[in-house]
């Protein structure tokens, strides 16, 4: 039973990439198409133009969407990263940033260390992914609580029980989560109730953000006590440059 169950579960995985890699290229088909019609204004009805933009932002949704199922898949069949030093100090300001540019109406607020990234906030992983994981937090903030809330985002080592890690915590004081979400919070496909999440999302955020920071290594907790979501990944930092070659120091 658990080898038919293995099997079944290796044919899924294999469809779900197979089908995400074959539908790139008729989605990007369809969006060169609604964008070349976009570009002939002058000929084109206006109800046909409305009708394109929204067959091009349909396209680009489930474009992302793909691309999402295609990671996932990519990680589930234990394909290495790319392994070079990434600063998440410098990670998180362009996050912040482009999350402030989304949403405007939300504080987004940024806490790193003025010394960065000397003070131990390196990692060495793949920087594209790692880059996924701080939008898919921030993007849940944004999507999750009502305009005016508070978002902050903090790098710091975390030392204490966790030496030689950097802790990533992007807070948001918005209502939080219902408890019984907690257990499944970074399932695929995971959505919270209708008055959290009123109709977006394809809840592969959080799961992908738990796949790629578990595939580097470290780890990802939520708490979401009323009043207040809090999201933390910890990852080992990065080990001590080698020495000079013949031992000179610089």
């Amino acid at each position: 039973a658990l080898a038919a169950r293995h099997r079944s579960e290796t044919q899924v995985r294999r469809f779900v990439a197979d089908a995400s890699h074959e539908l790139r290229t008729p989605l990007a088909a369809i969006r060169g198409y609604a964008e070349l019609v976009r570009r002939v204004p002058g000929e084109v009805p206006p109800d046909v133009l409305a009708a394109m933009d929204r067959v091009e932002s349909e396209a680009r949704r489930m474009t992302s969407l793909v691309e999402d199922l295609l990671l996932l898949a990519r990680l589930d069949a234990g394909r290495p990263l790319e392994r070079a030093p990434v600063d998440l100090a410098a990670l998180a300001a362009d996050g912040v940033s482009d999350a402030h540019a989304a949403a405007p109406d939300h504080w987004w607020v940024l806490d790193v260390p003025d010394d960065a990234p000397s003070a131990g906030t390196v990692v060495v992983g793949d920087e594209n992914a790692l880059r996924q994981v701080l939008a898919n937090l921030l993007a849940n903030a944004r999507v999750h609580t009502p305009p005016g809330t508070t978002v902050t985002t903090t790098v710091r080592p975390a030392g204490g029980a966790a030496p030689g890690t950097v802790a990533v915590v992007v807070r948001d004081d918005g209502p939080g989560f219902p408890a019984e979400l907690a257990d499944r919070l970074f399932d695929r496909f995971t959505r919270a109730d209708a008055a959290r999440s009123p109709g977006t999302g394809t809840g592969l955020g959080l799961a992908i953000a738990d796949a790629v920071v578990r595939a580097h290594g470290g780890t990802i907790t939520a708490d979401g006590t009323p009043g207040a979501t809090t999201f933390t990944v910890t990852l080992p930092v990065a080990g001590p440059a080698p020495p000079p070659p013949g031992g000179a120091a610089d």
